[in-house]
Parts: C-alpha cells; sequence; structure tokens
C-alpha cells in the first residue's frame, strides 16, 4: 500500500498528539501496559516524553503539505532512526525482561511508522526523478 507523506503526517501527528496526551496524564497505565512498575522517577520522564510527543506532532502537522524538499528529508529521516531506534530498544528491553510483552504492540506500531516513512520518502525521491 503506498501511503502519500500528507497521509502518514497526518497520521503520525494524531499517534503523536494521542502518546502526549496519554504519557502526561496517564504514564502509570502505559507502564502497567508494559509491565513496568509506576515510579515519581518514571512520571518525570514519562511527562517529559509527552511533550517531545506534542512537539512531533506539531511539526508533522505543519509540514503535512509541504512539497519534497532538505527540511521533510530531515525531518522523514530523523522519524525514521528513532521510530526503528526505539524498535530496537523496546525489543531489547522484553527480551531481557525488563519490560513486559505488551511493548510489543509499541514495537510493532513504532516499526510500521519507520518503514512508512521509507516508503513515502522512497515514493518522493521517484516521483522527482521522474518529473526531472
Amino acid at each position: 500500500m503506498q501511503l502519500s507523506f500528507r497521509t502518514l503526517s497526518i497520521f503520525t501527528s494524531m499517534v503523536c498528539f494521542l502518546l502526549a496526551l496519554v504519557w502526561g496524564f496517564f504514564p502509570d497505565v502505559l507502564l502497567a501496559i508494559w509491565s513496568i512498575g509506576y515510579s515519581e522517577g518514571t512520571g518525570v520522564v514519562a511527562r517529559r516524553g509527552a511533550v517531545l510527543f506534542a512537539a512531533l506532532g506539531v511539526m508533522f502537522y505543519w509540514l503535512r503539505n509541504s512539497p519534497p524538499s532538505v527540511t521533510r528529508n530531515a525531518l522523514s529521516n530523523g522519524f525514521i532512526v528513532g521510530c526503528f531506534g526505539l524498535a530496537a530498544l523496546g525489543f531489547g528491553e522484553w527480551l531481557n525482561g525488563h519490560a513486559g510483552p505488551g511493548i510489543l504492540l509499541a514495537v510493532l506500531v513504532e516499526f510500521a511508522l519507520g518503514l512508512g516513512f521509507v516508503q513515502a520518502r522512497r515514493v518522493t525521491v521517484e516521483q522527482v526523478e521522474t518529473v526531472s
């Protein structure tokens, strides 16, 4: 399935805004899904992560209609690295017994988003080469 950058960007911004809300107001719920205990320290880290998710949501929302550019590629490439990195870390934490099987849902979403942006970036490069 071919996803346009616009569609993927809108979906990603919605996921990021949702994660910002949940990590910001209900971090104990997500940590419980991952079989990780809530503490004052994990709450601080979760709320700070919520702000980062909100920032990503804003960036992807405002970039959704932008044409192919260096800026769009930079954001996409950075997000690809972040998604694949988080997926690898999450899988590793599960394998090492530091997180429960609930983290595999996050790993799946991160991997899917990373692949989605790889595909959207490849399609964009092919379109630019065809026009040139």
